[in-house]
């Protein structure tokens, strides 16, 4: 079967975006979807996105990581599937769509892409970092330097080890700038190496320098290797909601490839 692809970037996180509403891809088939993430032998992408019908809200968004598994919330994804949804004329400047956190509410404005991502009820404060789940796992880490950190080899070694083991998480490491700025680099799970942007890391970073005193903004500001990313939020007994992802996401190019 040949299949139509589009490729898209939010920040340097590229995804390959498939529409699905007639069920013609098999999801069960991993090693095909980790084939076409390889950059050497594939597309090359950060992830694998199926838009699909949803018989309740706008579309469904099912979301692979680049070793082919289903996996959890993906914020930079859920903004390239947004500004999809549009291009294919699913849906206008606003919607409601479901990805396997839930419910998401999004906009477009002025061809950036703001999505609502999940309440946060709980921040763990460790002696050397947070830990929060923002649709996914992400321990955020304070860092003097960020320019020759090593991401991927002690991002690596967090990821795998006490408490997370095989379960793991994404792992951030962040380094203030401004009051309400922050640099941040990602090691992500299931790619098992750094990324150019996290979206999902991107909140888990604002909310946790909030958590922490580092910051008494709740607009924050965060640049990643891949561009910058916005965060809003709202705070009430140290629950975290109408927590907003804000940035660019663009259509790089369209192919087919054999499936």
């Amino acid at each position: 079967m040949t299949m139509t692809f589009y490729k898209y970037q939010g920040t340097g996180n590229d995804f390959i975006i498939v529409d699905n509403r007639l069920q013609e891809i098999n999801k069960n088939d991993t090693k095909r979807i980790a084939e076409l993430c390889d950059r050497r032998f594939g597309i090359g992408a950060d992830g694998f996105i199926l838009l699909e019908n949803d018989k309740n809200l706008d579309f469904k968004m099912v979301y692979f990581n680049a070793d082919g598994n289903e996996s959890s919330m993906c914020g930079n994804g859920g903004r390239c599937i947004i500004a999809f949804a549009k291009f294919m004329g699913v849906i206008e400047n606003t919607t409601e769509f479901l990805a396997i956190d839930g419910l998401h509410n999004a906009k477009i404005e002025n061809d950036i892409v703001h999505i609502q991502m999940q309440d946060v009820s709980k921040v763990e404060t460790f002696e050397n970092h947070l830990f929060l789940d923002t649709g996914s796992p992400h321990h955020v880490e304070v860092v003097d330097s960020l320019k020759d950190f090593d991401v991927k080899e002690n991002g690596k070694r967090i990821r795998y080890g006490e408490p997370y083991n095989m379960a793991g998480t994404n792992v951030n490491f962040v380094m203030p700038i401004l009051t309400d700025t922050f640099g941040v680099r990602t090691y992500e799970r299931g790619v098992e190496d750094e990324t150019l942007s996290c979206g999902t890391g991107v909140t888990a970073v604002a909310l946790a320098m909030y958590s922490s005193g580092k910051t008494k903004s709740s607009e924050i500001f965060i640049q990643t290797l891949g561009g910058s990313l916005r965060v809003t939020f709202n705070v009430d007994n140290d629950c975290y909601n109408d927590i907003w992802l804000i940035g660019p996401a663009q259509q790089v190019f369209k192919g087919e490839i054999e499936w």
